[in-house]
């Protein structure tokens, strides 16, 4: 991994909820992101608070995250990776998926998933494909409405 090449530039990831810049991920993902827009302020908080949360920090100003959402056994699912515009290029996005990968709380579980719409050649170079047998796969989805 490149942990001592990012840090030596400013850069960590960390796990600590108590770092996380709450007003900052809302603001990206409700305006921003594709995949949540319109998602309440308090369901982020129950989503942050119920997820293991990989913050991306440069010189402790938060410019990324991923959450990921697991039963630490057996599934994880990954959601909400973003790095700042003012950060990408850097390869932040790939440390960012070697660090959750290696995570010692994650090790040994049979399926990772995640959902999206181009980021794909991302995520395949860390062994994630399309869905084999999707016709296997259901879901309910029910976007946030604003009033």
């Amino acid at each position: 991994m490149n942990d001592n090449a990012f840090h030596k530039k400013g850069y960590e990831i960390s796990t600590d909820k108590q770092k996380l810049d709450f007003d900052l991920i809302f603001n990206y993902l409700d305006k921003q992101s594709y995949w949540a827009k319109g998602m309440p302020q308090e369901k982020l908080r129950i989503a942050l608070d119920n997820s293991m949360c990989f913050g991306v920090y440069k010189n402790n100003a938060q410019v990324g995250l991923a959450r990921v959402i697991t039963d630490k056994a057996t599934f994880a699912y990954l959601c909400d990776v973003f790095i700042l515009e003012g950060h990408r290029g850097t390869g932040l996005s790939k440390w960012l998926m070697q660090t959750i990968l290696a995570h010692s709380e994650l090790q040994g579980l049979r399926r990772w998933s995640l959902a999206t719409a181009d980021a794909h050649g991302l995520y395949s170079q860390f062994g994630f494909s399309i869905v084999s047998n999707p016709e296997n796969w259901m879901q309910i989805h029910s976007p946030y409405k604003k009033d």
